[in-house]
């Protein structure tokens, strides 16, 4: 038995860090269950997690996520140099000095302690409103940070979230906060932490569910096609669409994401999806299976731990806490390469990090998605 244990364990340290995604109270169990996370454990994670999420960089991983040619471009594009990590600029030549995690926070090459979490390479946020909008770099891991903030008279249901860079300079990304008199949830998007307004020049895109609160679309900031202009250049595009899968038997378990972003043109810009109504959203073309331009994804399936008895995944040191809410978005032809994950740190500090062909938007909203109370899928 004790060989068995030290095997398992040896098999652990050497596959790398996991992190539990469900506690054990959220798991029905017959036995006695330990700790989802002892200190021992997080130990563990903190010595095995040694280098940044590093992308898969495989050839075809730009074609996973090509929809068609050149006739998706749009008219009215912009050249903007994309931000690049310092130095070479890649997160496969970042990862090659290994960063070691601890509880304590590194000062970068000179500290000597231990860093709490492989941060962000420096990236260049040349224009903010540009950046949040722009797919990610192949080859770069965006590694940012989820604060919730529910201090104040109604922030205990109505919290607000910022999301920054996860690097030393901390740059503010977005900032976003669920409506208050709206029949279905709705959470606006700023690229300004104190204007969160709907008529406001920050206003930057929202997200949207249904009655049931188990489907959620995320818009930009154009407009509604009832107010198109001639070319409907200014509709509104639909950036990702989410699903949580109904929970009707009510078992206790991880949760079932769906996830689908429009596809990306021969040039890795992102094609535009610009519904004339409601029945032509990507949800509908999702439902009728209408995918023409559409990339769906799905969160990664945990495994299931007998030594703990809880469900985990490998976050690479990037998730510390064992949560509901902690996911990986994968596609299904290559499930290593992590599109974006998000998972918990401490009470009301999360990490978000996204790859191409993900932007900024698309991850922050499909992470606030994952706040909003979905009685249907617990």
């Amino acid at each position: 038995m004790a060989l068995r244990f030290l095997r398992r364990k040896a098999r652990a340290l050497a596959q790398g860090s996991v992190a539990p995604l469900l506690t054990d109270s959220s798991v029905h169990v017959s036995p006695p269950v330990a700790p989802a996370l002892t200190n021992s454990e997080a130990e563990d994670d903190s010595d095995s997690s040694t280098k940044p999420i590093k992308p898969n960089t495989k050839k075809d991983t730009a074609s996973m996520f090509q929809a068609g040619g050149d006739s998706h471009k749009e008219k009215k594009t912009k050249k903007k140099a994309l931000p690049k990590a310092a130095g070479e600029g890649s997160e496969g030549e970042a990862s090659e000095s290994p960063q070691k995690n601890s509880n304590k926070k590194g000062k970068g090459k000179k500290s000597k302690k231990k860093e709490e979490r492989p941060p962000s390479p420096v990236i260049e946020v040349d224009n903010l409103e540009d950046f949040v909008l722009r797919p990610a770099p192949q080859g770069v891991t965006i590694k940012c940070r989820v604060t919730r903030d529910k201090k104040g008279m109604d922030r205990g249901l109505y919290p607000t979230y910022y999301l920054h860079l996860d690097n030393e300079k901390k740059v503010f990304l977005l900032a976003g906060r669920k409506r208050k008199k709206s029949k279905t949830s709705n959470y606006l998007i700023s690229i300004d932490p104190t204007d969160l307004s709907r008529g406001g020049e920050n206003f930057i895109g929202k997200l949207r569910s249904n009655l049931m609160g188990t489907k959620f679309t995320v818009f930009d900031n154009g407009v509604n096609p009832d107010r198109a202009n001639a070319d409907w250049s200014n509709v509104r595009q639909e950036l990702s669409a989410v699903v949580y899968e109904t929970n009707v038997l009510g078992f206790k378990g991880p949760r079932k994401m769906t996830v689908i972003i429009p596809g990306m043109n021969s040039d890795n810009e992102r094609v535009p999806i610009r519904p004339r109504n409601d029945n032509d959203g990507l949800l509908t073309r999702w439902q009728n299976k209408n995918m023409d331009n559409l990339i769906e994804l799905h969160n990664k399936a945990p495994v299931w731990n007998d030594e703990t008895q809880s469900y985990v995944l490998n976050f690479h040191g990037r998730v510390t806490h064992a949560s509901v809410k902690n996911f990986q978005i994968v596609h299904s032809s290559d499930s290593d390469y992590i599109v974006m994950q998000f998972g918990r740190v401490a009470d009301d500090a999360f990490t978000m990090d996204y790859n191409y062909p993900m932007c900024a938007v698309q991850a922050f909203a499909i992470a606030l998605s994952s706040f909003d109370g979905k009685l249907a899928c617990e």
